[in-house]
């Protein structure tokens, strides 16, 4: 199951966050969102779990968990559509 992870500090590393949800289960994959001209974060990223309890025991452990001087958001990754170019086409 992916998590999204939100109000990270701008310093947290994806060799931290594998640490913290780590003690949760076995974690798949990290990805931090950085600014793609600054290379700096976003203050979010996601998370991937190998199961679905894993996943749940993380986000009731670590929603509202305070990582030095922010509460982190944890919850269910929406899926969005994705991006593309709007259809133009003449209308009927």
């Amino acid at each position: 199951m992916k998590l999204y992870v939100g109000n990270l500090s701008f310093n947290t590393s994806e060799e931290s966050l594998q640490e913290l949800f780590a003690g949760y289960g076995k974690v798949e994959s990290i990805s931090l969102i950085k600014d793609h001209q600054t290379g700096e974060s976003k203050g979010f990223g996601f998370v991937e779990m190998a199961s679905n309890s894993d996943a749940d025991k993380a986000i009731k452990a670590l929603n509202g968990h305070n990582i030095p001087g922010r509460l982190i958001k944890v919850n269910q990754a929406e899926n969005k559509p994705p991006k593309g170019r709007p259809v133009r086409g003449r209308r009927f």
